[in-house]
């Protein structure tokens, strides 16, 4: 039996079972999430700062995106690691700020989700 879209609590991953009118960049954007490239590990994510600073923002790395299934996971960084080249850093996988966007991007998906 497939899996329904929703979200997984344990490392805060928002599941969408389904194809997609758009790429996740696009939807992602759509979102206020800005690509991001880490500087140590050359990764590409998103990011949505919830102020006028670096932090705290929401940061996103898509895990999945495939013709049925995308797999977001998503957290939010506090501060910046403490020592340089660090990757540890002041974050929250889970609670109610983190729970409210994870959500919010569900939503997001279920708007571009193709129904047949």
């Amino acid at each position: 039996m497939e899996a329904a879209s929703g979200i997984t609590t344990k490392t805060m991953t928002v599941e969408w079972r389904g194809p997609l009118t758009e790429r996740v960049k696009k939807i992602m954007e759509e979102a206020g999430y800005h690509d991001f490239i880490d500087p140590n590990t050359k990764k590409l994510s998103y990011i949505s700062r919830l102020g006028t600073g670096f932090y705290p923002r929401f940061h996103v790395y898509v895990k999945k995106e495939e013709a049925e299934h995308t797999s977001l996971d998503i957290h939010l960084d506090q501060t910046k690691a403490v020592r340089e080249g660090q990757t540890a850093h002041a974050g929250e996988y889970d609670g109610p700020q983190v729970e409210g966007e994870a959500q919010r991007l569900l939503r997001w998906l279920a708007y571009y989700g193709q129904t047949s």
